[in-house]
């Protein structure tokens, strides 16, 4: 089972990414919806649709380039927590 404590760093990054104003708009409300997937209030985390979102977003023709490898390390954190519950 994933605690809340087991994601508390990737959590607190993916609201770095949703509150810089110098993201696009749409990215940060994509990064915001993963997490809010994440942390939705005790109910199962749903890791799957989190970094199928955030993999998305990676496609995005707005995705400014310093974002693209802070989503990606976060992608990769999630993913190692998924395999660490199983």
């Amino acid at each position: 089972m994933i605690t809340r404590k087991d994601l508390n760093g990737v959590i607190d990054h993916m609201e770095n990414v949703a509150n810089d104003s110098g993201i696009p708009r749409n990215i940060r409300k994509s990064v915001s919806d993963a997490k809010d997937r994440l942390t939705n209030g005790g109910q199962d985390v749903d890791l799957t649709s989190a970094i199928y979102t955030l993999d998305e977003c990676l496609n995005d023709i707005n995705m400014p380039f310093h974002v693209r490898p802070e989503l990606m390390e976060i992608i990769s954190q999630l993913e190692r927590i998924k395999e660490d519950a199983k």
